[in-house]
């Protein structure tokens, strides 16, 4: 599903992302703060059946039931549907455990029974994937594989069949939903690729389990959202100086990535912004004379080009920020990163900073945020494998940096292990360009430091994730990546709309 900021909303209070293991701390822990399993149970199936009620008029419908508690909801759903008058049918894949809460369900169910098969399923109209959660840790194939592959319209309980729930990867099959409902708080699964989309409408629902438990499990892994950051508030009274300088290097042909960036992080909030063109390193032939400095001239007015050596830019302390990566060229980001990390000043590595530092991320230690798309990734810390989440917590502590693994479920980790996941990103914001306005962002937010009510890096990361998918979404289909900036204005407005629900 693409996700829009009216969903947002219904989830803006439950921000925790759990994974299947600590969902299944939370269900433990329920009873001892007073919460019966067999009462959850009864919430969740009643919690679908209303979901479905609300979105399909009743039609013939097959309940498939696994063994396990995702069975136990199928069982109370079948239940619930049939006192509304609709025609269903349960088929379970196998008996739940004798004396268990799913066991009591699939007693109380009195309607009728059929034979797990895909025949059953190909003749209903509406099949209810009850057969496993979240937390399955083999693969689904044969009958159960079969029959799902052989319904037409499904409403998945907790995840679809063989959906992991802390990776979002398929393990052997898993069908495509219309929808699914979930429980308590989101997992992983729901917003990594390609759960995201194979789960269909997301509907995350209350089942009465306390948030209490929370507490015990200390989750690390949030949905992004407004209201877990706060964006830097430009003091009463203030200066240029008061709101951060960025600096960012600009290659000798691919001058349009650098005023991408520029333009954001002036949009976002950013004092002063240069461009420092650089020239090729020694021996290197140089294509462009002087780093096309003129074309960057040619840009926006409020922006500064300095031609002067990265060495005495340096020397100015007001220069906390710097961008390297946008359009420089691998050579030139190969001869500059070191410098920038020898000084001790921010650095957002992008682009061409990943090129040159192919195979060696120790070479990116000492930077602050790491803003890579998945080849990008792959060229220094290897491949990413089945879990994105994991992949860029990896690189976070590696680096020691804060990792932005950018795609339509971009990912931004922390060294302490700390995630969020982003879910603002529309479809067509996968243009060329796109990238380097991300960069320009966090740049900007970052700039006032500290003392100023600058931003983190980690949350800087996050918020600039977000606001870029949601100016993005503002700005529509068709979207260029110059079309970005413009509407970062109202991003903000909403971002800042949004009550605080950080820790």
């Amino acid at each position: 599903m693409e996700f829009d900021s009216a969903w947002e909303k219904t989830i803006r209070h439950r921000p925790e992302l759990l994974t299947p293991e600590q969902m299944g701390r939370a269900d433990a822990l329920a009873p001892g703060l007073g919460r019966l399993g067999a009462a959850l149970m009864e919430h969740a199936g009643r919690a679908v059946a209303r979901a479905i009620r609300a979105r399909l008029r009743p039609c013939r419908t097959l309940v498939l039931c696994g063994p396990g508690n995702n069975g136990g909801d199928g069982y109370v759903i079948a239940r619930y549907l049939q006192q509304e008058g609709w025609p269903v049918t349960v088929a379970a894949l196998a008996p739940p455990r004798p004396g268990s809460d799913a066991a009591k369900a699939a007693i109380a169910w009195r309607g009728p029974t059929t034979a797990f098969n895909p025949a059953e399923a190909r003749r209903a109209a509406l099949v209810v994937d009850a057969v496993f959660g979240a937390g399955l840790s083999r693969n689904v194939d044969g009958l159960v594989a079969d029959t799902l592959a052989e319904a037409g319209r499904i409403v998945a309980v907790d995840v679809p069949s063989g959906l992991d729930g802390g990776s979002g990867a398929v393990l052997g099959f898993a069908p495509q939903a219309i929808l699914t409902v979930t429980f308590f708080r989101l997992k992983p699964g729901h917003l990594l690729l390609p759960g995201r989309y194979l789960c269909g409408e997301l509907v995350l629902a209350d089942i009465g389990l306390p948030d209490a438990v929370l507490r015990q499990i200390q989750p690390n892994c949030r949905i992004n959202l407004p209201g877990l950051w706060r964006l830097p508030t430009p003091q009463a009274g203030g200066h240029k100086y008061d709101r951060g300088h960025v600096t960012i290097l600009g290659g000798a042909t691919m001058t349009g990535a650098a005023r991408l960036a520029g333009e954001a992080a002036r949009r976002v909030g950013a004092g002063m912004l240069t461009i420092a063109p650089q020239r090729a390193p020694q021996g290197v032939p140089q294509r462009a004379p002087q780093g096309n400095a003129n074309l960057y001239r040619a840009g926006a007015p409020g922006v500064l080009v300095d031609e002067r050596s990265l060495e005495t830019l340096l020397r100015d302390p007001r220069r906390t920020i710097w961008v390297c990566g946008p359009g420089l060229g691998v050579e030139a980001a190969r001869a500059a990163l070191p410098v920038l990390l020898a000084s001790g000043r921010q650095v957002i590595a992008d682009a061409d900073a990943f090129g040159a530092c192919a195979g060696d991320p120790t070479a990116l230690r000492g930077c602050a945020v790491l803003t890579p798309h998945e080849g990008e990734f792959v060229r220094v810390f290897g491949p990413i494998g089945a879990n994105r989440l994991q992949a860029a917590r990896a690189a976070a502590r590696a680096t020691g940096a804060v990792v932005l693994l950018k795609g339509p479920d971009t990912v931004i980790a922390a060294p302490d292990g700390r995630a969020v996941i982003n879910a603002s990103a529309p479809w067509w914001l996968a243009t060329a360009g796109a990238g380097d306005v991300l960069a320009g962002i966090i740049a900007g937010l970052m700039a006032p430091g500290p003392s100023a009510n600058g931003m983190a890096a980690f949350d800087a990361a996050a918020a600039g994730a977000w606001l870029h998918g949601r100016a993005a979404t503002l700005a529509g289909p068709g979207m260029l990546a110059e079309d970005i900036a413009p509407m970062l204005a109202g991003a903000i407005a909403e971002a800042r709309s949004a009550p605080f629900i950080g820790d």
